[in-house]
């Protein structure tokens, strides 16, 4: 499948391009430095631009089946309100729609949206606002983002994440929709090959499941 990635030089979006990669389909990522991207393939194309740039998305989004969004301010951010996420979604969202392009993936967080009603109140009341401050900032701005995809007309599926790990995968992880037996954290490798696995998968076409293992 041709696919576009944003957000493939990052924690999460690295891993998932080499997944991509490793299973055959044909990647383009938009990047803001190619020099960033250290990965070689002949599956491989990269484009140098902002994804804040309509202009730029237009043309990044041509050919293509499928587009991977796992945007992020990099790291835990400086902690401060930010709506780069949300904003570069909504741009996007408009733009898959123009060009009739319907299959996007999101990656998100544990928190966003109904799922914070998966975290235990402990954690939400008082770990999150006084002690994990940048966190919530992170959060706040998925929230801004994910009703900007789910009001859209394309074939969506978000993904939350918990904590993304860097552990040896075990090969597979857990979805659900409701945060029963969701647990604490998800390897990075297993969060990479549920991804890519949504790509021909449409089991959450149009919903928001959470995954851990």
């Amino acid at each position: 499948m041709k696919v576009l990635i944003l957000g493939a030089t990052g924690y999460s979006g690295k891993a998932i391009l080499m997944e991509a990669l490793y299973q055959n389909h044909e990647v383009t990522v938009l990047v803001r430095n190619k020099s960033k991207v250290t990965v070689h393939h002949p599956n491989l194309s990269i484009l140098e631009g902002d994804a804040l740039d309509p202009r730029i998305i237009a043309n990044a989004l041509e050919n293509q089946e499928a587009v991977i969004q796992c945007l992020g301010v990099g790291g835990k951010g400086d902690g401060k309100p930010n709506t780069v996420v949300s904003d570069a979604t909504k741009i996007l969202v408009e733009a898959m729609e123009t060009s009739r392009v319907e299959r996007l993936i999101a990656l998100s967080n544990v928190g966003a949206g109904n799922s914070i009603s998966f975290l235990p109140g402990f954690f939400t009341k008082i770990v999150l606002p006084y002690f994990m401050k940048w966190l919530k900032e992170i959060i706040e701005d998925k929230n801004r983002m994910e009703p900007i995809i789910m009001d859209s007309n394309l074939n969506w599926t978000i993904v939350r994440c918990p904590a993304i790990v860097d552990k040896p995968a075990k090969g597979s992880c857990n979805p659900t929709l409701d945060g029963k037996g969701l647990k604490l954290s998800v390897t990075l490798g297993d969060m990479a090959g549920f991804i890519i696995g949504q790509l021909t998968d449409s089991t959450y076409s149009r919903q928001a499941p959470a995954i851990s293992n």
